[in-house]
């Protein structure tokens, strides 16, 4: 049975010592949870504090994004050795604000992946379609297009995929569980079209404007693996609350 991967994104937010904060109020209140995986991703400040605080605990550390060289003259760059260097675990590749604002697209998300695989990084890998793509029905072709691109030359050992329309991030709208459930079954097909038997005991997750009111309805589909979660992870005791969630 698949562990559930409940893991924080806390984008541009949180100073160090905020951070330290946060990690010393959630960790007592965890540390007896087993039966699922905790990941927290701080800024980049952030990390080495984090990974000091996490060291020996059941909360893993992930980073928000990865360069795909492991050294030279890029500016204001991380690469995944850096990573690896302060203990993280994972790495969050492909969020689609990454995609708007900074124009990845499918190759330069593929060649971080394969990096920070080769690395040893585990990946989560984000995948989603805009407002505009869903009302045009264009979900599954979007969605094909990301994964076929994106996994080039990937394996799927250790490759988190999250499913988050984009359309439901940060603005209140989740999907509802027909939407997620038709998109995480489409998800799994196709890898398993191309990784065959590999991929069939992985980890597919939801994120998009997940909360403690939805969190419990959400978990209850046996086709969520676990949920990427942004806003209500700021808070200590709304996240905890979604680490916490009740199986029904």
């Amino acid at each position: 049975m698949i562990k559930p991967f409940l893991s924080a994104n806390w984008k541009m937010n949180k100073t160090i010592s905020e951070t330290e904060n946060f990690l010393k109020e959630l960790l007592p209140l965890v540390k007896e949870i087993s039966d699922r995986n905790i990941i927290i991703a701080p800024p980049f400040t952030s990390l080495y504090k984090a990974s000091e605080i996490l060291k020996d605990t059941n909360i893993m550390l992930a980073a928000q994004d990865v360069f795909y060289e492991d050294k030279g003259a890029y500016t204001g760059e991380i690469s995944p050795s850096m990573l690896i260097d302060v203990n993280c675990k994972y790495v969050i590749i492909g969020h689609s604000e990454r995609r708007k604002y900074f124009h990845e697209d499918d190759e330069i998300i593929n060649k971080k992946i394969r990096a920070s695989q080769k690395a040893g990084l585990g990946v989560i890998f984000c995948i989603g379609e805009t407002l505009d793509e869903r009302e045009k029905n264009m979900t599954f072709d979007i969605l094909n297009r990301q994964i076929e691109r994106g996994l080039v030359n990937v394996e799927p050992n250790n490759l988190i995929i999250a499913y988050e329309p984009v359309w439901a991030i940060g603005t209140g709208k989740t999907a509802t569980i027909n939407q997620i459930l038709e998109a995480h079954k489409y998800i799994r097909n196709k890898l398993e079209i191309l990784f065959g038997n590999n991929f069939e005991d992985s980890c597919i997750i939801y994120g998009g404007s997940v909360t403690p009111e939805n969190i419990d309805s959400l978990m209850a589909c046996e086709e969520i693996n676990g949920v990427l979660v942004g806003g209500a992870s700021l808070k200590v005791e709304s996240f905890f609350r979604i680490i916490n969630f009740r199986k029904v």
